[in-house]
């Protein structure tokens, strides 16, 4: 099974323009996201998928491999799309990393990979176990249900299930809440098929692109990651991790 990591980098970030091409601890973003995908030891290839000539480049010169893409696609599935299509290659399986997770953990990308021993599995995504207040009540964490054979049920901005019989404070000790982590993988055929489906009534309420798949039926496997997943989306974020020590 060949499987290639495409990463989306737009240059046109709303809050944090050109991110891609920001430096931690010396070193462009989408360079260190590269270097961390190529050691997962499931996938086959890596490919930048950008609009800018700029980020081109960048990835040229680092030695990565990149194509250019639409600056119109409205979302990272589109663009994916459009890179594979481009590269003169086939692949069984495409993941959709994201490009803005700087340490990114190779072995959360050879776990998504794994969900696709089954034959069933059309899509698969990683979520992880809720342990804070803070985050569950969180909109900006999309929290996801899941079934008794680890597809999804559906993903929301809000806490779903409601637990009726518990105070708000102990619902993390009664039911255990799982947050998602932002990669998707997909059947190369499937990734076609899901870019030609319309904007749904459930996407447009909530604002997440997967609940669309999930209105036109087709199933998405969960794995559950135990490592954190630490996205850069603003300066603030930014000043942050180069005022860290780098992680190893």
């Amino acid at each position: 099974m060949r499987s290639i990591g495409v990463i989306p980098a737009r240059y046109g970030s709303t809050r944090l323009p050109g991110k891609p091409l920001a430096l931690i601890h010396g070193k462009p973003m989408i360079q260190r996201v590269y270097e961390q995908c190529k050691q997962s030891t499931a996938l086959s290839e890596v490919v930048v998928a950008t609009d800018d000539e700029r980020i081109l480049e960048a990835v040229e010169h680092f030695g990565g491999r990149a194509v250019m893409t639409s600056p119109d696609h409205q979302s990272g599935t589109d663009r994916c799309l459009e890179a594979y299509q481009k590269i003169d290659e086939e692949f069984d399986i495409v993941v959709n990393i994201q490009g803005d997770e700087p340490f990114i953990s190779p072995s959360q990308i050879d776990l998504i990979l794994s969900c696709f021993q089954y034959e069933n599995t059309e899509i698969a995504t990683l979520v992880k176990l809720i342990d804070q207040e803070s985050e569950l009540f969180n909109p900006s964490k999309p929290k996801v249900l899941l079934d008794e054979n680890d597809f999804a049920i559906y993903f929301s901005r809000q806490c779903i299930p409601y637990l009726r019989d518990y105070e708000k404070e102990a619902w993390l000790e009664a039911f255990n809440f799982y947050k998602h982590i932002g990669m998707y993988a997909f059947r190369a055929g499937t990734l076609a098929e899901l870019c030609a489906l319309q904007p749904s009534r459930l996407e447009k309420a909530e604002g997440l692109e997967q609940l669309r798949w999930i209105e036109h039926a087709y199933k998405i496997r969960v794995a559950i990651t135990e490592e954190e997943a630490f996205s850069v989306d603003t300066q603030e974020d930014l000043d942050e991790i180069n005022s860290n020590e780098l992680r190893s």
